[in-house]
């Protein structure tokens, strides 16, 4: 089993920035893709960015240009740097990763951590 510890939500006004960090530990083999996903009050699940093991990323339009994902392989550590934060952002962060078994995966998903940006 794989755990992931997030940390780094909070509130910040309109304008701001916020760095959130997900690490994982426990019995990992391989981690690859890592990525982070924000869920609204009524609304589903959604990317907002991922980066693979070789440091190819993918962004939401909405949050291109604001928010860069980053990782360090050597600590299992996955990090979304966000800034410009929008009331818009508002959401609980999840972090995912994806454990590759020789030719199997398994996808882990952190607690989630509030971001609050009020209008």
């Amino acid at each position: 089993q794989v755990q992931l510890v997030e940390s780094g939500g909070g509130l910040v006004q309109p304008g701001g920035s916020l760095r959130l960090s997900c690490a994982a530990s426990g019995r990992i083999f391989s981690i690859n893709a890592m990525g982070w996903y924000r869920q609204a009050p009524g609304k589903q699940r959604e990317l907002v960015a991922s980066i693979t093991r070789g440091g190819s990323t993918n962004y939401a339009d909405s949050v291109k240009g604001r928010f860069t994902i980053s990782r360090d392989n050597a600590k299992n550590t996955v990090y979304l740097q966000m800034n410009s934060l929008k009331p818009g952002d508002t959401a609980v962060y999840y972090c995912k990763v994806t454990d590759e078994v020789l030719l199997d995966s398994r996808d882990y998903w952190g607690q989630g951590t509030q971001v609050t940006v009020p209008s």
